[in-house]
Protein backbone atom coordinates (compact mmCIF):
# COMPACT_ATOMS: atom_id res chain seq x y z
CA UNK A 1 0.00 0.00 0.00
CA UNK A 2 1.32 4.00 -0.46
CA UNK A 3 2.93 5.01 2.65
CA UNK A 4 0.12 7.35 3.64
CA UNK A 5 -2.08 4.91 3.66
CA UNK A 6 0.19 2.48 6.21
CA UNK A 7 0.60 5.24 8.42
CA UNK A 8 -3.44 5.31 9.06
CA UNK A 9 -3.57 1.36 8.64
CA UNK A 10 -0.83 1.69 11.88
CA UNK A 11 -3.00 3.99 13.83
CA UNK A 12 -6.42 1.94 13.21
CA UNK A 13 -4.73 -1.08 14.03
CA UNK A 14 -3.65 0.81 17.98
CA UNK A 15 -6.95 1.17 18.29
CA UNK A 16 -6.85 5.09 17.55
CA UNK A 17 -10.45 6.06 16.65
CA UNK A 18 -10.13 10.16 17.20
CA UNK A 19 -7.32 12.37 15.84
CA UNK A 20 -7.38 16.15 16.67
CA UNK A 21 -4.69 18.37 13.70
CA UNK A 22 -4.25 20.78 11.16
CA UNK A 23 -3.43 19.60 7.98
CA UNK A 24 -0.55 20.97 5.72
CA UNK A 25 1.16 19.28 2.63
CA UNK A 26 3.75 17.01 5.05
CA UNK A 27 0.42 15.48 6.77
CA UNK A 28 -2.55 16.04 4.50
CA UNK A 29 -2.97 12.33 3.07
CA UNK A 30 -2.69 10.15 6.27
CA UNK A 31 -4.98 12.59 7.85
CA UNK A 32 -7.69 11.81 4.77
CA UNK A 33 -6.60 8.06 4.74
CA UNK A 34 -7.69 7.90 8.24
CA UNK A 35 -11.00 9.33 7.83
CA UNK A 36 -11.63 7.78 4.29
CA UNK A 37 -10.24 4.40 4.73
CA UNK A 38 -10.86 3.62 8.26
CA UNK A 39 -14.00 5.81 9.68
CA UNK A 40 -11.46 8.05 12.24
CA UNK A 41 -12.57 11.04 13.49
CA UNK A 42 -10.89 13.97 12.66
CA UNK A 43 -11.38 17.09 14.65
CA UNK A 44 -9.80 19.78 12.58
CA UNK A 45 -8.69 22.68 14.84
CA UNK A 46 -8.13 26.61 13.96
CA UNK A 47 -4.12 26.09 15.26
CA UNK A 48 -1.74 23.64 16.06
CA UNK A 49 -1.63 24.58 19.56
CA UNK A 50 -4.94 23.85 19.99
CA UNK A 51 -4.65 20.55 18.28
CA UNK A 52 -1.92 19.09 20.71
CA UNK A 53 -4.22 20.67 23.76
CA UNK A 54 -7.39 19.07 22.48
CA UNK A 55 -5.23 15.64 22.09
CA UNK A 56 -4.40 16.70 25.83
CA UNK A 57 -8.23 17.16 26.86
CA UNK A 58 -9.17 14.46 25.08
CA UNK A 59 -6.69 11.88 26.95
CA UNK A 60 -7.05 13.70 30.63
CA UNK A 61 -10.81 12.75 29.90
CA UNK A 62 -10.76 9.78 28.56
CA UNK A 63 -7.81 7.91 29.92
CA UNK A 64 -7.03 6.83 26.76
CA UNK A 65 -4.06 7.85 24.24
CA UNK A 66 -4.47 11.45 22.73
CA UNK A 67 -3.39 11.80 19.38
CA UNK A 68 -2.64 15.02 17.33
CA UNK A 69 -1.25 15.52 13.93
CA UNK A 70 0.24 18.59 12.36
CA UNK A 71 2.92 19.26 9.51
CA UNK A 72 6.40 20.59 9.48
CA UNK A 73 8.03 23.64 10.49
CA UNK A 74 6.27 26.23 12.21
CA UNK A 75 3.30 24.03 12.32
CA UNK A 76 5.71 22.01 15.15
CA UNK A 77 6.68 24.99 16.88
CA UNK A 78 3.47 26.16 17.41
CA UNK A 79 2.92 23.11 19.61
CA UNK A 80 5.65 23.96 21.88
CA UNK A 81 3.40 25.39 24.52
CA UNK A 82 0.95 22.57 24.26
CA UNK A 83 3.64 20.07 24.58
CA UNK A 84 5.14 21.40 27.83
CA UNK A 85 1.59 21.26 29.40
CA UNK A 86 1.81 17.45 28.46
CA UNK A 87 4.87 16.43 29.73
CA UNK A 88 4.16 18.25 32.76
CA UNK A 89 0.78 16.27 33.07
CA UNK A 90 2.32 13.47 32.20
CA UNK A 91 -0.05 12.45 29.65
CA UNK A 92 0.13 9.77 27.13
CA UNK A 93 -0.08 11.67 23.74
CA UNK A 94 0.74 11.25 20.08
CA UNK A 95 1.43 13.51 17.87
CA UNK A 96 2.00 12.81 14.38
CA UNK A 97 4.47 15.46 12.89
CA UNK A 98 5.40 15.88 9.15
CA UNK A 99 9.03 16.84 8.49
CA UNK A 100 10.63 18.21 5.03
CA UNK A 101 12.63 16.12 3.02
CA UNK A 102 16.43 15.53 4.19
CA UNK A 103 17.05 16.61 0.31
CA UNK A 104 15.65 19.64 0.49
CA UNK A 105 17.38 21.74 2.75
CA UNK A 106 17.01 24.97 1.79
CA UNK A 107 12.50 24.30 1.99
CA UNK A 108 11.37 27.70 4.09
CA UNK A 109 9.73 25.22 6.78
CA UNK A 110 13.37 23.44 7.41
CA UNK A 111 14.16 23.31 11.27
CA UNK A 112 15.53 20.54 13.13
CA UNK A 113 12.68 19.46 14.50
CA UNK A 114 14.24 16.65 17.33
CA UNK A 115 16.10 20.12 18.80
CA UNK A 116 12.80 21.83 18.86
CA UNK A 117 10.68 18.94 20.44
CA UNK A 118 13.39 17.74 23.29
CA UNK A 119 13.48 20.76 25.80
CA UNK A 120 9.32 20.70 25.90
CA UNK A 121 9.91 17.49 27.48
CA UNK A 122 8.20 15.32 25.30
CA UNK A 123 10.01 12.18 23.55
CA UNK A 124 10.86 12.17 19.88
CA UNK A 125 10.83 9.02 17.77
CA UNK A 126 12.18 8.97 13.88
CA UNK A 127 10.69 6.97 11.00
CA UNK A 128 13.56 5.64 9.67
CA UNK A 129 11.99 4.14 6.93
CA UNK A 130 8.71 3.71 4.69
CA UNK A 131 9.10 0.49 5.40
CA UNK A 132 9.46 0.54 9.22
CA UNK A 133 6.15 2.88 9.43
CA UNK A 134 4.51 0.23 11.59
CA UNK A 135 7.64 -0.54 14.05
CA UNK A 136 7.95 2.74 14.52
CA UNK A 137 4.92 3.98 15.11
CA UNK A 138 4.51 1.27 17.68
CA UNK A 139 7.41 1.84 19.53
CA UNK A 140 6.26 5.72 19.88
CA UNK A 141 2.62 4.33 20.87
CA UNK A 142 4.53 2.19 23.56
CA UNK A 143 6.70 5.07 24.79
CA UNK A 144 3.41 7.31 25.59
CA UNK A 145 2.09 5.01 27.39
CA UNK A 146 4.92 3.96 29.42
CA UNK A 147 6.70 7.15 29.90
CA UNK A 148 3.66 8.74 30.58
CA UNK A 149 4.45 11.60 28.12
CA UNK A 150 4.00 12.97 24.91
CA UNK A 151 6.09 11.32 22.34
CA UNK A 152 6.50 12.90 18.60
CA UNK A 153 6.77 10.59 15.26
CA UNK A 154 8.73 12.98 12.82
CA UNK A 155 7.48 11.76 9.38
CA UNK A 156 9.35 12.98 5.86
CA UNK A 157 6.91 14.35 3.49
CA UNK A 158 9.16 12.66 0.69
CA UNK A 159 7.14 9.19 2.05
CA UNK A 160 4.13 9.80 1.65
CA UNK A 161 3.31 8.61 -1.80
CA UNK A 162 6.07 5.30 -1.41
CA UNK A 163 4.33 2.07 -2.13
CA UNK A 164 5.59 -0.33 0.72
CA UNK A 165 4.50 -3.76 2.16
CA UNK A 166 2.83 -3.16 5.46
CA UNK A 167 3.24 -5.80 8.44
CA UNK A 168 1.03 -5.05 11.14
CA UNK A 169 2.26 -5.46 14.70
CA UNK A 170 1.76 -8.97 16.24
CA UNK A 171 0.34 -7.40 19.22
CA UNK A 172 0.41 -5.05 21.97
CA UNK A 173 4.10 -3.59 23.08
CA UNK A 174 3.38 -2.82 26.31
CA UNK A 175 1.81 -4.61 29.39
CA UNK A 176 -0.87 -2.43 31.92
CA UNK A 177 0.92 -2.06 35.41
CA UNK A 178 -1.09 -4.82 37.57
CA UNK A 179 -1.52 -3.37 41.79
CA UNK A 180 1.81 -3.43 43.35
CA UNK A 181 1.61 -5.42 47.08
CA UNK A 182 4.48 -3.50 49.32
CA UNK A 183 7.41 -5.70 50.56
CA UNK A 184 10.08 -5.25 53.45
CA UNK A 185 9.09 -3.51 56.97
CA UNK A 186 7.70 -0.40 55.28
CA UNK A 187 4.09 -1.56 55.60
CA UNK A 188 4.68 -2.53 59.49
CA UNK A 189 6.61 0.59 60.10
CA UNK A 190 3.31 2.54 58.39
CA UNK A 191 1.06 0.32 60.56
CA UNK A 192 2.95 0.96 64.07
CA UNK A 193 2.72 4.67 63.15
CA UNK A 194 -0.90 4.30 62.31
CA UNK A 195 -1.87 2.45 65.43
CA UNK A 196 -0.06 4.76 68.19
CA UNK A 197 -2.28 7.92 66.35
CA UNK A 198 -4.80 10.14 67.93
CA UNK A 199 -5.89 12.12 65.58
CA UNK A 200 -5.00 10.75 62.25
CA UNK A 201 -6.03 12.23 58.46
CA UNK A 202 -6.46 9.98 55.69
CA UNK A 203 -5.53 11.54 52.41
CA UNK A 204 -5.90 11.05 48.66
CA UNK A 205 -3.80 12.46 45.64
CA UNK A 206 -3.94 11.66 41.73
CA UNK A 207 -2.71 7.89 42.78
CA UNK A 208 -5.56 7.10 44.23
CA UNK A 209 -8.16 8.38 42.74
CA UNK A 210 -9.52 4.86 41.11
CA UNK A 211 -12.71 3.82 42.63
CA UNK A 212 -11.32 0.44 43.96
CA UNK A 213 -8.34 2.34 45.84
CA UNK A 214 -11.12 5.43 47.05
CA UNK A 215 -13.25 2.90 48.67
CA UNK A 216 -10.32 0.97 50.31
CA UNK A 217 -9.41 4.50 51.62
CA UNK A 218 -12.80 4.84 52.92
CA UNK A 219 -12.49 1.40 54.56
CA UNK A 220 -9.25 2.43 56.09
CA UNK A 221 -10.72 5.68 57.30
CA UNK A 222 -13.59 4.20 59.13
CA UNK A 223 -11.51 1.50 60.25
CA UNK A 224 -9.14 4.13 62.34
CA UNK A 225 -11.46 6.83 62.70
CA UNK A 226 -9.88 9.39 60.39
CA UNK A 227 -11.40 12.47 58.57
CA UNK A 228 -10.57 12.12 54.90
CA UNK A 229 -8.84 14.73 52.48
CA UNK A 230 -7.81 15.01 49.16
CA UNK A 231 -5.07 17.37 47.26
CA UNK A 232 -6.42 19.46 44.59
CA UNK A 233 -5.77 16.68 41.62
CA UNK A 234 -8.20 14.10 43.32
CA UNK A 235 -10.22 16.97 44.39
CA UNK A 236 -14.29 15.56 45.28
CA UNK A 237 -12.97 11.78 45.39
CA UNK A 238 -14.94 11.49 48.60
CA UNK A 239 -17.00 14.30 48.05
CA UNK A 240 -20.41 12.92 49.95
CA UNK A 241 -18.58 11.86 52.68
CA UNK A 242 -19.66 12.82 56.29
CA UNK A 243 -16.05 13.70 57.62
CA UNK A 244 -14.85 14.66 53.79
CA UNK A 245 -12.58 17.54 54.65
CA UNK A 246 -11.88 18.44 50.75
CA UNK A 247 -8.65 20.06 49.33
CA UNK A 248 -5.51 20.07 51.36
CA UNK A 249 -3.27 22.50 51.25
CA UNK A 250 -3.39 26.14 50.28
CA UNK A 251 -6.93 25.86 48.99
CA UNK A 252 -8.12 24.08 52.23
CA UNK A 253 -11.06 25.74 53.76
CA UNK A 254 -11.19 26.94 57.24
CA UNK A 255 -12.59 23.56 59.22
CA UNK A 256 -10.43 21.45 57.08
CA UNK A 257 -7.32 23.62 58.33
CA UNK A 258 -8.48 23.69 61.64
CA UNK A 259 -8.92 19.92 61.60
CA UNK A 260 -5.70 19.15 59.44
CA UNK A 261 -3.58 21.22 61.65
CA UNK A 262 -4.92 19.67 64.86
CA UNK A 263 -4.05 16.14 63.21
CA UNK A 264 -1.02 14.05 64.61
CA UNK A 265 -1.16 11.80 61.41
CA UNK A 266 -0.73 12.13 57.90
CA UNK A 267 -1.75 8.96 55.55
CA UNK A 268 -1.07 9.96 52.24
CA UNK A 269 -2.18 7.47 48.99
CA UNK A 270 -0.94 8.53 46.15
CA UNK A 271 0.05 12.19 47.00
CA UNK A 272 3.59 14.39 46.00
CA UNK A 273 3.00 16.24 48.89
CA UNK A 274 4.28 19.08 47.04
CA UNK A 275 4.44 22.83 48.24
CA UNK A 276 0.96 23.77 47.24
CA UNK A 277 -0.53 20.25 49.12
CA UNK A 278 1.45 20.68 52.30
CA UNK A 279 1.33 24.70 52.48
CA UNK A 280 5.01 25.05 51.89
CA UNK A 281 5.48 22.01 54.26
CA UNK A 282 3.81 23.64 57.17
CA UNK A 283 0.88 21.10 56.92
CA UNK A 284 3.19 18.30 57.88
CA UNK A 285 5.45 20.06 60.72
CA UNK A 286 4.93 18.15 64.13
CA UNK A 287 3.16 15.25 62.42
CA UNK A 288 4.25 12.25 61.45
CA UNK A 289 3.47 11.04 57.64
CA UNK A 290 2.72 7.79 55.91
CA UNK A 291 3.79 8.00 52.42
CA UNK A 292 2.28 5.41 50.08
CA UNK A 293 2.87 5.22 46.30
CA UNK A 294 3.32 3.10 43.43
CA UNK A 295 5.73 5.26 41.64
CA UNK A 296 8.96 4.69 43.85
CA UNK A 297 10.46 7.99 42.38
CA UNK A 298 7.63 10.20 44.22
CA UNK A 299 8.00 8.81 47.96
CA UNK A 300 10.51 11.45 50.04
CA UNK A 301 10.62 13.54 46.68
CA UNK A 302 9.41 17.03 48.60
CA UNK A 303 8.51 15.99 52.13
CA UNK A 304 11.00 13.90 54.56
CA UNK A 305 8.23 11.15 56.03
CA UNK A 306 8.48 8.59 59.11
CA UNK A 307 7.19 5.66 56.70
CA UNK A 308 7.66 5.20 52.91
CA UNK A 309 5.28 2.20 51.43
CA UNK A 310 5.87 1.14 47.62
CA UNK A 311 2.58 -0.20 46.82
CA UNK A 312 -0.92 0.63 45.10
CA UNK A 313 -2.92 2.80 47.18
CA UNK A 314 -6.03 0.52 47.46
CA UNK A 315 -3.51 -2.75 48.53
CA UNK A 316 -2.01 -1.11 51.30
CA UNK A 317 -4.94 0.79 52.59
CA UNK A 318 -6.32 -2.90 52.83
CA UNK A 319 -3.71 -4.33 54.29
CA UNK A 320 -3.19 -2.00 56.45
CA UNK A 321 -6.52 -2.93 57.68
CA UNK A 322 -5.98 -6.39 57.99
CA UNK A 323 -3.11 -5.46 60.52
CA UNK A 324 -4.72 -3.00 62.60
CA UNK A 325 -7.68 -5.65 63.39
CA UNK A 326 -5.16 -8.65 63.81
CA UNK A 327 -3.83 -6.15 66.91
CA UNK A 328 -7.13 -5.42 67.59
CA UNK A 329 -6.26 -1.39 67.24
CA UNK A 330 -9.23 0.64 68.52
CA UNK A 331 -11.03 3.73 66.35
CA UNK A 332 -9.26 7.30 67.07
CA UNK A 333 -13.08 8.80 66.63
CA UNK A 334 -11.42 11.97 65.24
CA UNK A 335 -13.85 11.47 62.77
CA UNK A 336 -16.56 12.85 65.21
CA UNK A 337 -20.10 13.16 64.70
CA UNK A 338 -19.61 16.94 65.52
CA UNK A 339 -16.79 17.33 62.83
CA UNK A 340 -19.18 15.70 60.42
CA UNK A 341 -22.31 18.53 61.68
CA UNK A 342 -19.59 21.18 60.79
CA UNK A 343 -18.91 20.11 57.49
CA UNK A 344 -22.34 19.78 56.73
CA UNK A 345 -23.24 23.11 57.78
CA UNK A 346 -20.05 24.46 55.95
CA UNK A 347 -21.16 26.56 52.76
CA UNK A 348 -19.38 27.86 50.19
CA UNK A 349 -21.70 31.20 49.78
CA UNK A 350 -20.10 32.49 52.66
CA UNK A 351 -18.78 35.69 52.04
CA UNK A 352 -20.62 39.26 51.13
CA UNK A 353 -21.46 39.55 47.62
CA UNK A 354 -19.94 43.07 46.05
CA UNK A 355 -21.96 42.78 42.23
CA UNK A 356 -23.44 45.90 41.36
CA UNK A 357 -25.48 46.84 38.49
CA UNK A 358 -22.46 46.93 36.14
CA UNK A 359 -20.28 44.28 37.43
CA UNK A 360 -21.00 40.80 38.77
CA UNK A 361 -18.97 39.18 41.78
CA UNK A 362 -17.77 36.36 39.76
CA UNK A 363 -17.79 34.19 43.42
CA UNK A 364 -21.86 34.50 43.24
CA UNK A 365 -21.37 33.95 39.23
CA UNK A 366 -19.70 30.64 40.16
CA UNK A 367 -22.47 29.27 42.59
CA UNK A 368 -25.17 30.28 40.25
CA UNK A 369 -23.17 28.27 37.31
CA UNK A 370 -22.58 25.70 39.28
CA UNK A 371 -26.46 25.00 40.30
CA UNK A 372 -27.38 25.41 36.62
CA UNK A 373 -24.75 23.64 35.02
CA UNK A 374 -25.72 19.66 35.36
CA UNK A 375 -23.66 17.59 38.41
CA UNK A 376 -22.59 15.04 35.50
CA UNK A 377 -19.93 17.00 33.63
CA UNK A 378 -16.46 18.32 32.21
CA UNK A 379 -14.93 20.97 33.62
CA UNK A 380 -12.12 23.18 32.49
CA UNK A 381 -10.63 26.13 33.63
CA UNK A 382 -7.96 28.39 31.95
CA UNK A 383 -5.41 30.52 33.97
CA UNK A 384 -6.16 33.59 35.80
CA UNK A 385 -6.51 34.89 38.90
CA UNK A 386 -10.08 34.34 38.76
CA UNK A 387 -9.23 30.66 38.82
CA UNK A 388 -8.26 31.02 43.21
CA UNK A 389 -12.08 30.75 43.88
CA UNK A 390 -13.39 28.38 41.00
CA UNK A 391 -10.71 25.91 42.18
CA UNK A 392 -12.68 25.24 45.53
CA UNK A 393 -15.90 26.57 44.78
CA UNK A 394 -16.51 24.56 41.66
CA UNK A 395 -17.14 20.80 41.95
CA UNK A 396 -17.20 17.39 39.70
CA UNK A 397 -18.39 13.92 40.19
CA UNK A 398 -14.90 12.47 40.00
CA UNK A 399 -11.64 13.62 40.09
CA UNK A 400 -11.47 12.69 36.21
CA UNK A 401 -13.95 14.66 35.21
CA UNK A 402 -11.53 18.15 35.92
CA UNK A 403 -9.45 18.64 32.85
CA UNK A 404 -6.23 20.72 34.08
CA UNK A 405 -4.68 22.84 32.23
CA UNK A 406 -1.98 25.18 34.26
CA UNK A 407 0.92 23.25 34.89
CA UNK A 408 3.19 25.77 33.11
CA UNK A 409 1.43 28.59 34.72
CA UNK A 410 0.04 29.79 30.99
CA UNK A 411 -2.82 31.29 29.93
CA UNK A 412 -4.92 30.39 26.72
CA UNK A 413 -4.93 27.18 26.85
CA UNK A 414 -8.35 26.18 28.45
CA UNK A 415 -10.20 26.20 25.11
CA UNK A 416 -8.00 23.56 23.30
CA UNK A 417 -8.62 20.86 26.36
CA UNK A 418 -11.76 21.93 26.71
CA UNK A 419 -12.62 20.64 22.90
CA UNK A 420 -10.98 17.79 23.54
CA UNK A 421 -12.46 17.26 26.52
CA UNK A 422 -15.89 17.65 25.41
CA UNK A 423 -15.32 15.16 22.04
CA UNK A 424 -14.07 12.42 24.38
CA UNK A 425 -16.03 12.08 27.53
CA UNK A 426 -19.69 13.04 25.47
CA UNK A 427 -20.26 14.77 28.79
CA UNK A 428 -21.91 18.65 28.46
CA UNK A 429 -18.59 20.61 29.51
CA UNK A 430 -17.87 23.97 31.14
CA UNK A 431 -14.66 25.96 30.18
CA UNK A 432 -14.06 29.00 32.70
CA UNK A 433 -12.08 31.49 31.31
CA UNK A 434 -10.99 35.02 31.60
CA UNK A 435 -10.89 37.50 29.30
CA UNK A 436 -7.33 37.60 28.78
CA UNK A 437 -7.26 33.98 27.65
CA UNK A 438 -9.84 33.47 25.78
CA UNK A 439 -8.27 36.39 22.93
CA UNK A 440 -5.09 34.68 23.53
CA UNK A 441 -6.22 30.80 22.76
CA UNK A 442 -9.97 30.55 22.78
CA UNK A 443 -11.08 33.02 20.17
CA UNK A 444 -10.10 30.92 16.80
CA UNK A 445 -10.66 27.76 18.28
CA UNK A 446 -14.48 28.38 19.87
CA UNK A 447 -15.46 28.30 16.12
CA UNK A 448 -13.75 24.74 16.19
CA UNK A 449 -16.33 23.77 18.84
CA UNK A 450 -19.32 25.52 16.33
CA UNK A 451 -18.44 23.73 13.37
CA UNK A 452 -17.60 19.96 15.09
CA UNK A 453 -21.20 20.46 16.83
CA UNK A 454 -19.50 19.94 20.72
CA UNK A 455 -21.67 20.42 23.38
CA UNK A 456 -19.41 23.25 25.17
CA UNK A 457 -20.50 26.27 27.59
CA UNK A 458 -17.94 29.26 27.76
CA UNK A 459 -18.20 31.23 31.04
CA UNK A 460 -15.74 34.48 29.87
CA UNK A 461 -14.76 36.11 33.70
CA UNK A 462 -13.94 39.62 32.10
CA UNK A 463 -12.68 42.33 34.23
CA UNK A 464 -10.86 44.02 31.16
CA UNK A 465 -7.81 43.26 32.09
CA UNK A 466 -4.44 41.15 32.66
CA UNK A 467 -5.53 40.23 36.37
CA UNK A 468 -2.56 39.09 37.78
CA UNK A 469 -0.86 42.00 36.42
CA UNK A 470 -3.59 44.37 37.42
CA UNK A 471 -3.25 43.66 41.18
CA UNK A 472 0.32 44.13 41.08
CA UNK A 473 0.05 47.80 39.86
CA UNK A 474 -2.76 48.39 42.70
CA UNK A 475 -0.14 46.58 45.36
CA UNK A 476 2.26 49.01 44.36
CA UNK A 477 0.12 52.10 44.17
CA UNK A 478 0.86 52.34 40.43
CA UNK A 479 -1.71 52.95 37.40
CA UNK A 480 -2.99 49.79 35.74
CA UNK A 481 -3.43 51.48 32.83
CA UNK A 482 -1.42 49.55 30.44
CA UNK A 483 -2.73 46.12 32.36
CA UNK A 484 -6.47 47.16 30.97
CA UNK A 485 -7.78 46.65 27.79
CA UNK A 486 -10.93 47.52 25.40
CA UNK A 487 -11.83 44.08 24.24
CA UNK A 488 -14.93 43.25 21.40
CA UNK A 489 -18.37 42.38 22.89
CA UNK A 490 -17.38 38.83 23.22
CA UNK A 491 -21.42 37.61 23.05
CA UNK A 492 -21.22 39.61 19.54
CA UNK A 493 -18.09 37.55 19.32
CA UNK A 494 -19.16 34.01 19.20
CA UNK A 495 -22.63 34.96 17.14
CA UNK A 496 -20.55 35.74 14.65
CA UNK A 497 -18.75 32.68 15.04
CA UNK A 498 -21.37 30.47 15.08
CA UNK A 499 -22.09 30.05 18.20
CA UNK A 500 -24.60 31.78 20.91
CA UNK A 501 -23.17 35.02 22.94
CA UNK A 502 -24.79 36.45 26.43
CA UNK A 503 -23.90 39.37 27.96
CA UNK A 504 -23.90 39.60 32.31
CA UNK A 505 -23.40 42.80 33.44
CA UNK A 506 -25.20 41.83 36.95
CA UNK A 507 -26.38 38.82 38.20
CA UNK A 508 -29.93 39.37 36.78
CA UNK A 509 -28.06 39.34 33.38
CA UNK A 510 -26.06 36.25 34.36
CA UNK A 511 -29.60 34.58 35.93
CA UNK A 512 -31.54 35.27 32.52
CA UNK A 513 -28.74 33.36 30.14
CA UNK A 514 -28.46 30.53 32.65
CA UNK A 515 -32.50 30.18 32.21
CA UNK A 516 -31.55 29.59 28.94
CA UNK A 517 -28.76 26.83 29.09
CA UNK A 518 -30.79 23.92 28.78
CA UNK A 519 -32.48 24.95 25.55
CA UNK A 520 -28.91 25.44 23.88
CA UNK A 521 -28.44 23.61 20.61
CA UNK A 522 -24.64 25.17 19.59
CA UNK A 523 -21.38 26.06 22.06
CA UNK A 524 -22.47 29.17 24.02
CA UNK A 525 -20.78 32.00 25.50
CA UNK A 526 -21.13 33.84 28.38
CA UNK A 527 -19.77 37.39 29.10
CA UNK A 528 -19.51 38.10 32.77
CA UNK A 529 -18.33 41.60 33.35
CA UNK A 530 -16.03 42.22 36.65
CA UNK A 531 -14.85 44.83 38.09
CA UNK A 532 -10.90 44.52 38.02
CA UNK A 533 -10.48 46.03 41.32
CA UNK A 534 -13.55 43.68 42.99
CA UNK A 535 -12.32 40.23 42.05
CA UNK A 536 -11.24 38.21 45.59
CA UNK A 537 -7.93 36.81 45.38
CA UNK A 538 -6.16 35.08 48.01
CA UNK A 539 -2.95 37.30 49.77
CA UNK A 540 -0.54 34.95 48.79
CA UNK A 541 -1.85 35.51 44.94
Amino acid sequence: MLFHEAVARAMTDHGITTVFGLMGDANLYLTDAFVRLHGGVFISTSNEAGAVLAAHGYAQATGRLGVATVTHGPALTNTVTALVEAARERTPLLLLAGDTAAADRDNFQNIAQRDVVIPTGAGFEQVRTPDTIGEDLATAVRRAVTELRPIVLNIPVDFQWQEIDYRPQAGPRWVAPAPLAPTGDALDEAAGIIASAKRPVILAGRGAQEPEAKEALIRLAQRVGAPLATTFRARDLFRGEPHDLGICGTLSHEIALETILAADCIVAFGASLNKWTTAQGSMLEGRAVVQVDSERAALGRFQAVEAAVHGDAGVVADALVTMLDEAEVKPTGFASPGLAERLTKRSDADFVDQSTEHSVDHRSAILRLEAAFPAEKTLVFDGGRFIMQCLHMFHVRHPKDYVHTINFGSIGLGMGHAIGAAQGSGKPTLLVTGDGGFMLGGLAEFNTAVRHGLDLVVVVFNDGAYGAEHIQMRRKQMDPVRTTFDWPEFAAVADSLGGKGYTARNLAELDVALEELPRRNRPVLIDVKLDPDRVAVPDFY
